[in-house]
């Protein structure tokens, strides 16, 4: 027992340390191009200032695009198997949002360079264009994921994969039999980590980003059904009133 638990630790460590050299090489990639712009951001200019080799780079990078546009490319698996591995009393919506919770809990930290990164895409468009393309292979592969877990809690339901409505849209989009409502999910919870982020940017003051991340799902949750006036908001009052 104890061997395997401190081949467990090790292993951890390892993935935390490769975790680590690949946020670092993310991070530098980012504040260069930030600084220099995306094409005149080298390998080896990116290795220096993570301070590793170009060899140790390719080690997580395929290409150069990639340090600009995959973060961790990891937490696409990450959430999959949290979603798989969530209690069977959790609705697929609940197990989802868990799931992007846990990626998310340090998203305060890192606002920096996700801003950064942001900006950097913005003004490549190639770079936009890839992201673009990774974010919907991702959110195709969470969508199967839902579609397993829903194929698990039973055959009844009509939602998992299978032959429905949505199998034909997923042909067309290289999804084949996804059904329509796991495609739906993985969308919607993809937008509303985006809309999270960007509207924690937009406050000022700033409001905890756990608080919002919990609002977005909560109108979900509750079919975006329009929210009661909120009294303490200005522009709503006006309407209000001026109606």
């Amino acid at each position: 027992m104890q061997s395997v638990t401190t081949k467990g630790a090790g292993a951890g460590l390892r993935e935390r340390k490769k975790q680590a050299t690949r946020a670092a090489l993310s991070e530098a990639a980012v504040r260069l191009a930030a600084e220099h712009g995306a094409e005149n951001v080298t390998v080896e200019a990116i290795s220096n200032a993570a301070g590793v080799s170009p060899r140790t780079f390719f080690n997580y990078f395929d290409s150069h695009d990639d340090a600009f546009v995959m973060m961790d490319p990891q937490i696409g698996e990450r959430i999959r198997r949290a979603v798989r591995e969530a209690p069977a009393e959790l609705s697929p919506l609940d197990a989802v949002r868990e799931a992007m919770a846990a990626e998310l809990a340090d998203v305060e930290q890192r606002h920096e360079v996700w801003s950064l990164r942001a900006k950097v895409l913005k003004k490549s468009p190639h770079l936009l264009a890839r992201g673009l393309g990774l974010h919907m292979a991702e959110e195709l592969d969470l969508a199967r994921t839902i579609a397993r877990r829903l194929d698990a809690a039973g055959p009844g339901s009509d939602a998992a994969a299978g032959s429905d409505t949505g199998t034909s849209d997923g042909a067309a989009c290289g999804g084949a039999g996804i059904g329509l409502y796991p495609r739906l999910l993985a969308a919607v919870a993809g937008t509303a980590v985006r809309v999270s982020v960007e509207h924690w940017y937009a406050q000022s003051p700033p409001v905890a980003f756990p608080d919002i991340f919990r609002d977005v799902f909560t109108h979900l949750s509750a079919g975006l059904s329009q929210p009661p006036a909120q009294t303490d908001d200005g522009p709503s009052d006006r309407r209000s009133t001026e109606s």
